[in-house]
């Protein structure tokens, strides 16, 4: 056996066949049960145990030989000393297998460091400012009442996913919502100022016995040729629905929005007041006649310049104060009206069902089918157990038709309820 070199590995050499088992026992000490401590170089050593601080390595190069070497544990610098000094055909391998391995080592090890570096990246802090924003936005689109940022449960859920955030009170958030609102309307008026011609609806209607009214304005964007709409307002309609009263509230809405100069058409539906509103305060719609200065109701008659000219030198005092106190009844402007042609043909079926009924043979045959009809919804409309009853064997509630509705799905509700009942 040869001595080991100073500062190098310890090298035992032992010539022996094939055949024969080795015992490392005694002084070395037991097999550890440990796996290679570098398993990328399995192919040119293999782990025999450990002695001390180090690993022992047995180098497969060698074989027959057994060549035992002595490797630090931190380190396989001894086994790349032994290659090169016993096999330096297998150095280039050697090297390409330790650069393989530590391009792979931080994919498969990641260390502490980076995981933190990760963490720290991926958290994201929002802002107060983005919280009132979101509270505003949920409060609003969700129609949900202003109180309930004062309840606890709602507290609790914001604290829960933002800890730091602070809740705003039930006044900060209407301030909110009013600056939003002002935001909003010079948005719309900012955008109906570029626009030449705009039409409109409104509807008036009652509900938990207070008035509305609702306007909304459609226009074409002049840039992008795309339909635009906006709901204009929904305010509250005091008084009685009279048709002064609606034409001053939409007169007000127009030139709030500055508007009034624009409409070339404004839909209702075929209620009365809506009618003599406009009958009253509206664009006539035969008034187009234009003059040579081109403003309407300056077209010459003939033998207006001669009579013109033969007066000449006549001259008439007005009294101005009486014209400018006179009252002529028109203070508000609306322009021209069209009917809304979905409730007119629904009042048109309507109608004509009805004055079928002239007929009696039809009318003893609807008035049973539909006498039978009612009564059931009537039935189920005054007791509970009836409504489950129903629900029980159809598995559905029987609908209740409303005449009121004028939309495009009032007569098919209708239709479905009596379908309802009959099958």
């Amino acid at each position: 056996m040869e001595a080991p070199a100073a500062g190098s590995a310890a090298n035992v050499t032992t010539p022996v066949a094939d055949d024969e088992h080795l015992d490392y026992s005694g002084e070395l000490g037991e097999l550890d049960n440990v796996t290679h401590p570098w398993p990328y170089l399995q192919d040119f050593f293999s782990y025999i145990g450990v002695k001390n601080s180090s690993y022992r390595i047995k180098c497969l190069l060698c074989l027959p030989r057994v060549t035992e070497i002595l490797a630090f544990k931190n380190s396989p610098s001894n086994l790349k000393k032994h290659i090169e000094r016993k096999h330096v055909g297998h150095l280039k391998k050697y090297e390409e297998l330790t650069s393989r391995k530590r391009k792979r080592a931080p994919e498969t090890l990641p260390t502490t460091s980076t995981i933190r570096q990760t963490t720290l990246v991926n958290t994201r802090t929002v802002s107060q400012r983005s919280i009132d924003k979101a509270i505003l936005k949920y409060v609003v689109q969700g129609l949900q009442p202003f109180h309930v940022v004062e309840q606890q449960p709602f507290r609790d859920f914001v604290k829960e996913l933002q800890p730091n955030a602070k809740m705003i009170s039930r006044l900060t958030l209407c301030s909110m919502i009013d600056n939003a609102s002002m935001g909003m309307k010079k948005a719309v008026t900012e955008a109906m100022r570029g626009v030449d011609h705009i039409a409109t609806t409104t509807d008036c209607w009652s509900a938990r016995r207070q008035s509305f009214i609702g306007i909304t304005g459609h226009w074409i964007d002049p840039n992008s040729l795309k339909r635009c709409s906006a709901a204009l307002a929904c305010k509250q309609l005091r008084g009685s629905h009279t048709f002064d009263v609606l034409a001053s509230a939409l007169n007000d809405i127009h030139s709030e929005f500055e508007i009034r100069g624009k409409i070339v058409r404004t839909t209702t539906d075929n209620s009365s007041n809506f009618i003599k509103a406009f009958q009253v305060f509206g664009e006539d719609e035969n008034n187009n006649a234009v003059g040579s200065d081109g403003d309407p109701g300056n077209a010459s008659q003939p033998g207006e310049d001669e009579e013109d000219q033969e007066g000449c030198e006549e001259v008439e005092f007005v009294d101005v104060s009486a014209l400018l106190n006179e009252d002529d009844g028109l203070e508000f402007q609306l322009p021209q009206h069209q009917r809304c042609a979905c409730h007119l043909l629904n009042l048109i079926a309507t109608v004509d069902a009805m004055k079928a009924t002239s007929n009696e043979a039809y009318k003893k045959v609807y008035r049973s089918t539909f006498g039978k009809c009612n009564a059931l919804r009537n039935k189920c409309g005054r007791s509970t157990l009836a409504a489950e009853t129903v629900e029980d064997v159809c598995s559905f509630q029987l609908l209740r038709p409303n005449a009121t509705r004028w939309n495009s799905k009032g007569s098919n509700r209708y239709f479905k309820t009596f379908t309802q009942v009959i099958f």
